[in-house]
């Protein structure tokens, strides 16, 4: 089942790169001329002039078990063809080799449960480490053992009693890797007990090939030396943590890191943790070390470890995986040899689609990359600088999200209630704040009820959507940067740009605004469009609205494109609800979820909205993408490019709605895409494959379908005349000691003040 998880994924396709693959290394290593020419060539910073390997630690761990059947196997289904299979070596009590994350057992398995009184304790590394040891427990007693996620984050959908503990022949001969790295961590631990690594690794060397052999204990390289002969494994030095100390020198890695002539003694490579690399402070990047010219000038290959989607970055990724690996091989500066990831899928699409593509890369997927308030995910939506990082990351179409003020200008911000894009708590407006039961049932403080001189005196505030149950904030450096912008800058900024294809403008609660506060946001628009030079314009001017009526309204004053959105997430859309839609709107957006219904994080199948929806010549752009793998079913691989290709690819949408125009521009251009043969990482995922191999008890309950989108959700009636609003004296902030007309109104606003502040107080902690 895992070996066709990616849509139309023909098995001979891997075959064969995987027999090509063997060809090619059969040739470099019979003409070492040509290879020192191809290195000359070659665009590389590696040591030898090669792409970067891919390291599958434990298979594909950021899924799977560690170590798993499951694990290893979703590597071929998914990744490079060269992907190298990653097995940490232990030892069980009788001195058979298993491919197990730990020497301890108890984070990655069940042993607890299989073997509730065997937990003992040792001195591991000199520190006394109480838990369950596999120096404890015979191969045949590990068979009632089965492995478990060893990351509590990840889902434990697939912890299954299907997941048995394999030992390195049986890894080997099951997924005939094309390269197999063993690692040794604790070597001197076996010793102790008189279990010897050594001997057991030159006995499975008669039947296992091993390509790459890593530990972190300089004694185990020493003993283990030339014992292989000439055509033994590549001997990779393993670094720890600068401070940790490494057993047999009595030195810190800190401190052999600076000597590589040393480790050059014994070894051709070293694995060192990203941070070595790229330091992190506050999770920012520091300037990259010189670590790997050192290492190069050495004659060590470099291996980054550490790397997985799920796992913190430094911001300036922006949540994007693919960027990270990308800033450790196609800096200009360096590349790293390889990478040691728990997903090798975007190790393998970022070597291979991805690097050095160049500023002038030439696009090779056609549809449009659509911003979301501006690049929302690096910036204040709708802000100065989150539009000009939009245009910057490569989008094709700005968006602006119309909301009024009070004295009638029509700016940018993605809602009419302040308080959810702007810092508010400390403004002296608070006592204008209102409830509108047409928005929301708690007060707000509304656009409306400020002019447009006071908005721009708010600070704005970055979108957080997932600070309250992830504790993942976005940017926080810039988290009060860049100023608002009026309609009017907005349609300037954007034409003045040479890349941009045009701009889309989205209108909401014309009614409303024409009946309860007296402004027309709907001619507000128009008449900005006409002064700011766009009648005539060469850029494409896209309206939003999810209201029927302001569409029709606009088709009959304009010729401007018109978008009608589907608020709703529906499963399908009747034929006579797209020929409404089609009377009065020329494109359609829908949610990502319409497209890709999920229960429990998992994919549950795939509707045919948009194919029903293309038949009547109607675009389809999908909203909304985010970077954060929190943000996307687990069936993405915790990957937001996997996500894009999948709805572009795969559902054949004509553009993505994103807050980070980046990943979705920079998919457009990846040269994988131009190739006749899709590489398997850029192949779409399939609909539900996922759940085919979650463990039954952890399957997602069923759930009501989406609707249906009917014509009745369509029609309207015309949006209503402007009503006049009676003038009124804006009122400044009221003084403490002023007496209220009333007593107990003024008590009842106190009141309400007082919880109003608390909830926004706490909302900006968030």
């Amino acid at each position: 089942m895992i070996t066709s998880y990616m849509q139309d994924n023909p098995s001979m396709f891997v075959s064969r790169a995987s027999k090509f693959l063997l060809s090619v290394l059969v040739l470099i290593q019979l003409l070492p001329t040509q290879l020192l020419a191809q290195r000359s060539k070659s665009p590389w910073q590696t040591l030898t002039g090669e792409a970067p390997l891919v390291i599958a630690r434990g298979g594909f761990s950021g899924l799977f078990p560690d170590s798993s059947f499951n694990a290893y196997s979703f590597v071929a289904s998914t990744s490079a063809p060269d992907a190298v299979l990653w097995c940490d070596v232990q030892l069980t009590k009788d001195g058979v080799g298993i491919c197990f994350p730990y020497v301890t057992m108890y984070n990655d398995s069940n042993v607890q449960d299989a073997y509730p009184k065997k937990k003992n304790s040792y001195l591991l590394n000199g520190v006394p480490t109480q838990d369950w040891f596999t120096v404890d427990f015979t191969s045949r007693d590990l068979n009632t053992v089965f492995l478990t996620r060893g990351v509590l984050s990840r889902s434990n959908a697939f912890d299954n009693t299907q997941n048995v503990i394999s030992t390195v022949q049986e890894v080997a001969s099951e997924f005939k890797p094309a390269g197999f790295w063993l690692n040794v961590q604790h070597d001197a631990f076996y010793t102790q007990h008189n279990l010897s690594m050594s001997s057991f690794l030159l006995t499975v060397s008669k039947t296992v090939i091993i390509d790459y052999l890593s530990s972190p204990e300089v004694s185990f390289f020493r003993n283990i030396g030339g014992r292989f002969g000439k055509t033994g494994p590549k001997f990779v030095f393993r670094f720890l943590d600068k401070d940790d100390v490494e057993v047999s020198t009595n030195q810190t890695y800190g401190s052999l890191m600076k000597n590589l002539t040393f480790i050059k003694t014994f070894a051709s490579g070293v694995l060192v943790p990203k941070s070595y690399i790229w330091p992190v402070k506050d999770q920012y990047l520091l300037p990259h070390t010189s670590f790997v010219r050192d290492a190069h000038t050495a004659g060590l290959q470099v291996y980054g470890s550490g790397f997985a989607n799920d796992f913190d970055i430094a911001y300036n990724y922006s949540y994007d995986p693919l960027a990270e690996y990308l800033s450790f091989m196609d800096n200009g500066d360096f590349s790293v040899d390889g990478f040691l990831s728990d997903f090798p899928s975007t190790a393998s699409s970022a070597v291979d689609c991805f690097s050095h593509l160049g500023s002038n890369a030439s696009t090779q997927v056609d549809f449009l990359v659509i911003s979301k308030n501006g690049a929302n995910g690096d910036y204040p939506g709708s802000t100065d600088l989150a539009y000009t990082k939009a245009i910057k990351d490569g989008a094709d179409i700005i968006d602006c999200a119309v909301q009024m003020s009070s004295d009638g200008i029509p700016f940018c911000l993605n809602s009419t209630n302040l308080g959810e894009s702007m810092n508010i708590v400390q403004t002296p407006f608070r006592n204008r704040s209102a409830t509108v039961p047409e928005f929301n049932s708690l007060a707000g403080l509304y656009s409306f009820n400020l002019a447009w001189s006071e908005i721009q005196t708010l600070t704005p505030a970055i979108s957080n959507p997932y600070s309250r149950n992830f504790h993942m904030f976005r940017n926080p450096r810039e988290r009060s940067s860049g100023k608002l912008v009026s309609l009017s800058e907005f349609l300037n900024l954007a034409n003045n740009s040479s890349s941009l294809v045009g701009v889309l403008i989205n209108v909401e609660h014309a009614a409303y605004l024409r009946e309860k506060q007296g402004l027309d946001v709907v001619k507000a628009v128009l008449d900005t469009l006409k002064e700011s030079g766009y009648s005539y314009a060469t850029k494409r001017v896209m309206i939003q609205s999810s209201n029927s009526s302001v569409l029709v309204d606009i088709k009959k004053q304009s010729r401007y494109e018109t978008v009608y959105q589907v608020e709703e997430t529906i499963r399908d859309i009747q034929d006579s609800a797209i020929q409404d839609i089609k009377k009065f709107a020329d494109a359609v957006v829908v949610g990502r979820f319409s497209l890709y219904p999920i229960s429990a994080s998992f994919i549950t199948g795939q509707t045919n909205l948009v194919e029903r929806l293309q038949k009547f010549k109607l675009p389809v752009y999908v909203e909304t993408f985010r970077n954060e793998f929190v943000s996307q079913a687990y069936d993405f691989l915790s990957d937001a490019t996997v996500e894009i290709n999948t709805h572009v690819t795969g559902a054949g949408v004509s553009g993505t709605i994103t807050e980070f125009p980046l990943t979705a521009a920079r998919y457009k251009r990846n040269r994988c895409m131009a190739r006749k043969d899709t590489p398997v990482y850029m192949i779409p995922v399939r609909p539900a494959g996922l759940l085919e191999i979650v463990s039954p008890t952890f399957l997602p309950p069923a759930e009501a379908p989406n609707p249906v989108f009917t014509d009745a959700d369509v029609t309207e009636p015309p949006l209503p005349p402007v009503t006049a609003k009676a003038p009124t004296t804006s009122p400044g902030p009221l003084p403490t000691d002023k007496k209220a007309p009333n007593g107990q109104t003024r008590v009842t606003l106190s009141v309400f003040l007082s919880a109003f502040d608390v909830v926004l107080a706490s909302l900006l902690l968030l």
